[in-house]
Order: C-alpha cells, then structure tokens, then sequence
C-alpha cells in the first residue's frame, strides 16, 4: 500500500508540473506550429488530381514486375508531363499523370508493359476532369468549415453554464486553439512528405483532417468536463483553478493516453501492413491522433490556467 500511495504522489507531482511549467509546453506548441506553417508557404502541396484533375490507372503484372527506374525512364521520353509511379501489392503500379486520351492512354499501356516484354492487366482506369476537380475543391472546404463550426456551436453549448473564474466563450475559444495544433502540425509533416517523397493531397488527405477534428476536440471536451464538474463540487472562495486543472488531468490523463495508444496501434499496422494508398493517411492520422493528445493534456489545460492568470491581473 505505501508503494501504491508513492506512486500516486509522483503521478499528481508529475501533473502539477505541467501546470507549473505550462510556458514552456505552449511555446513549444507554438514553434511547432510555426514550423509547419513556414513549411507549408516554403513546400507548399503536391495536389492530386482528385482536386487538378488527370488520369488514374493501376496495373499488375503477369509474373515479375519491371524496376521501377527504367519505367520511370520510359514514362519520361512520352512527354506526357508529370508521371507518378507508385508501387501496389507485389506485382503492380498505380499510375497518376494528366487527363489522356484513348491513344495517349493506349500508348501508355504499351510503354508499361515494355513493347509486350512484361505482361500486364489494367484492373481499373480513372479519369477525372478540372471541373470535377473544382468541385471536389469546393466541397472539401465547406466540410471543413461545417465541421469546425459545429464543433464551436457543441463546446459552447456543452459550457453555457461555465462563468468563473474562466467564462464559457474561453473555454471554447482554446478548444478551437487546439485544434488547429492538432491539424496544422500533421499538415506539415505531410508538407514535407509530399515534398521529398511525392505524397499528394487526395481525397483521403480531406478524410483524415475531418478525422483529426473529430478525434482530437473528444479528448479536450473529457478534460473540460472534468474540470467544470471539479468546480461545481468547490465554493468560489476555495477555488484554486490551477489545482483544479491539475486534479483534473489526474483524473482524466490515463484514458486519453490508453485510449489514443490502441487508436495509434491499429494506425500503424495500416501503415506498415496495409496498401500504398492509405500510407499517408495512416500516418496523418497517427500524427493527429498523438498531437490532438498532447495538445489536450500539455497545451489546452495550461492555456486554461495562463488565461485565468491573465484576468487576475487585470482585474
């Protein structure tokens, strides 16, 4: 039992640094999303052509599949423009290039499978327009906006009663902070995936962003809601916010934590296991999934006591 009660002591120490060095985990925050920002204007996004518009085709192969450096040689000298080469399964490639037509398609077909050296089959041929790529645009922003405005609408309602010492609004006001933490930082690492490594913003990239604002404002409404519960059991006169934020990230750290671990878990198999294209989705969401936890336990409780502090001094 002493061993257990020692434990508890470190863990609540453990917390309560968090509030004490709260500076120093909203600056790095901060610099994070600085970085990614910077990234993104530097980089910028390689857009795929769910959004620009171009061709789509995957091929698998009889028996060997060609290197993928003499394709890439062969796939130059068409002068079709840009040509991505993407490996699938053991025996296939999926290829992105721009609108064909039926005899550049034909031609592209005969330059894969090497003047009929490499026997291939096209299992599936996609061709998407501008125009349906301006739409598919359109769309994808106002998801965005719909989404992060409910969210607004849902923690303000969920807080309407919450006055002091934080009002209500505020409490929105950094969950809303957090998560654009949450979807800033994964979007420049895939900034720098799409730059050095050819990953292009697809539909699934506009997926795994609604997902990180889904999964991420979840855990900083856990901790928010234990807070104001926390508050409700206090009188105004012995409310010490800042032990309150820390009684509250005791209580509720270890279920975000183990939650987002068994998310993270099944993330990862996708990435190593699962096919070439949901890669960087899984890697994106991963990267959502551990920041939207560290933002909700590092960055959106200590903006909570950093603002409480502001308003004693003001007033």
């Amino acid at each position: 039992m002493p061993d257990f009660y020692l434990v508890q002591e470190l863990l609540e120490l453990k917390i309560m640094l968090i509030i004490k060095y709260k500076k120093i985990f909203v600056t790095l925050s901060s610099v994070l999303v600085l970085l990614s920002i910077f990234s993104l204007f530097v980089f910028g996004l390689n857009i795929g052509i769910d959004f620009k518009g171009g061709a789509l085709s995957e091929v698998i192969y009889e028996a060997e599949r060609p290197a993928q450096e003499s394709l890439n040689k062969n796939l130059e000298a068409l002068n079709f423009g840009a040509i991505l080469l993407q490996p699938t399964g053991d025996l296939g490639y999926i290829v992105k290039s721009r609108s064909l037509s039926d005899s550049e398609h034909t031609l592209l077909l005969k330059t894969l499978s090497q003047d009929q050296t490499s026997i291939l089959m096209e299992t599936s041929f996609n061709s998407i327009g501008p125009s349906v790529g301006r739409e598919l645009t359109r769309k994808a922003i106002i998801a965005i906006v719909l989404i992060s405005l409910a969210i607004i609408c849902f923690i303000a309602f969920s807080f309407r009663k919450v006055s002091k010492p934080v009002s209500s609004w505020r409490y929105g006001l950094i969950a809303i902070v957090t998560l654009l933490h949450d979807v800033v930082i994964p979007i420049g690492l895939f900034v720098i995936l799409s730059h050095y490594y050819g990953a292009e913003l697809d539909t699934l990239f506009v997926v795994a962003v609604l997902t990180i604002l889904g999964l991420s404002v979840s855990d900083t409404i856990v901790i928010f809601d234990r807070i104001r519960e926390n508050l409700r059991n206090q009188t105004t006169s012995q409310i010490n916010f800042s032990e309150v934020v820390g009684k509250s990230l005791e209580q509720s750290y270890v279920r975000s934590i183990s939650t987002s671990f068994t998310v993270i878990l099944v993330l990862l198999a996708l990435f190593f296991f699962g096919p070439v294209t949901t890669k960087y989705f899984a890697l994106m969401l991963t990267a959502g999934m551990f920041f939207g936890t560290y933002s909700s336990i590092f960055l959106a409780s200590p903006l909570l006591v950093l603002v409480e502090e502001m308003q004693k001094k003001n007033n």
